[in-house]
């Protein structure tokens, strides 16, 4: 998805205007939680590498590599990118960010884990009918890991989305994408109407993708940000979180 006038893709403006006050908002307030949860998940240990896909100003990255990971996080918002550099320079944190879109990332092999939270480069890129242009973002993922690697990403839930369709939401069937109307406030406090368009997927989905790859689904819980648990999948979560690995 982008502006019919730049090109840009949406995130880009959304970036350019929230800057810092993105992390303000409610949903990037669980990140110990996320981390905490991801690191037993994927039998995490320190030094090993990790590539955080959509990785916005890095608070998951960041985190991570405040526990002992090697990592690298790319984004297409070249704001967040450059924030969450600046935060890994002020720490000496072993992290770094490009600007990236995950469409074109040519990673071979190079690293144990890969992540894509809170709908980064996965869920965002838009979506064709036939589902490929998410596939072709797990397809750059999945060549970035090593022969033993796992990858941990969230998705929005069709179910939860469908069943708690909000006035100002469009849900397009045949895609899968939602697209909301918002308003977003920045640090100055000024205001900006937004649309936003996010992927839907079903657990089937998610696990016909991944295999499709190569990935074996180890796990698929219901979540919601910021209360990652080992839940069963439900359709009262408003997000999907797969683990997978080298198959």
């Amino acid at each position: 998805m982008s502006d019919g006038n730049s090109g840009r893709h949406f995130f880009e403006e959304f970036a350019d205007f929230l800057g810092p006050s993105y992390l303000r908002y409610s949903f990037t307030k669980g990140t110990q939680n996320e981390v905490a949860f991801l690191w037993d998940a994927l039998q995490l240990q320190p030094g090993m590498t990790l590539l955080d896909v959509g990785c916005g100003p890095g608070r998951h990255a960041l985190e991570f590599a405040r526990r002992g990971l090697d990592v690298l996080g790319v984004d297409i918002a070249k704001t967040f990118v450059d924030l969450a550099n600046g935060s890994a320079n002020q720490e000496r944190l072993s992290a770094r960010f490009e600007v990236l879109d995950a469409r074109s990332m040519t990673f071979d092999r190079q690293f144990d884990v890969v992540i894509s939270l809170c709908q980064g480069g996965f869920g965002l890129v838009g979506r064709s009918e036939d589902g490929q242009a998410d596939g072709a973002v797990l397809d750059r993922m999945r060549t970035a890991l090593r022969p033993d690697g796992r990858l941990a990403l969230s998705a929005f839930s069709a179910y939860f989305q469908l069943r708690y369709l909000e006035a100002h939401d469009t849900f397009d069937a045949v895609t899968g994408v939602n697209r909301e109307t918002t308003e977003l406030r920045n640090e100055a406090g000024d205001r900006q109407s937004a649309e936003l368009f996010t992927t839907c997927f079903t657990p089937l989905e998610l696990r016909l993708l991944a295999e499709a790859r190569g990935l074996t689904v180890e796990h698929l819980w219901s979540v919601t940000p910021g209360e990652y648990e080992a839940r069963p999948v439900t359709v009262d979560r408003p997000e999907f979180l797969m683990i997978a690995r080298v198959t």
